[in-house]
């Protein structure tokens, strides 16, 4: 198994995401459009981004999208998340931050950084949809209003 990018690796960004977002549910589409912003923070005004910018990196998301769910039922087995729905469809979240409180390799650090500043500082103005849209097309930007955020 190739670690990059597998649902071991996405999933452990998806529990720090739904552990910084407690006790907010995040859904899939938040989920994919946050972890983007982690991993590409600096080409969203905030961070040094985790990964590189390379060419196309907007280009992630679809293949993301499909990690991603084998990622939260990875997390679901292992009993680190839930699955519910609610009056706009299935929403995660954590089960508790002991375990990415237990995390203390120098990548976990910086990505439990990164996610602070995507749930907190980024997200309550970017509208997911936008964003997403934006993202196909390559031109994410650090100012597209959130809209979709659960309260």
């Amino acid at each position: 198994m190739n670690p990059l990018n597998s649902p071991l690796e996405i999933g452990v960004r998806a529990l720090v995401l739904l552990a910084e977002s407690h006790p907010q549910p995040l859904d899939l589409a938040q989920l994919a459009v946050l972890d983007h912003a982690v991993l590409h923070s600096g080409d969203l005004d905030g961070p040094p981004s985790l990964h590189p910018s390379l060419p196309g990196h907007s280009g992630e998301l679809g293949m993301k999208r499909t990690v991603l769910e084998q990622a939260l039922l990875v997390l679901i087995r292992a009993g680190l998340a839930d699955v519910e729905a609610d009056e706009t469809g299935l929403v995660y979240r954590e089960r508790g931050p002991a375990f990415v409180d237990i995390l203390e390799a120098p990548y976990v650090e910086r990505l439990r950084e990164r996610a602070e500043w995507a749930v907190h500082h980024w997200a309550p103005d970017t509208d997911v949809r936008q964003a997403t849209a934006e993202l196909l097309g390559g031109s994410l930007s650090a100012s597209t209003p959130f809209e979709g955020r659960r309260e």
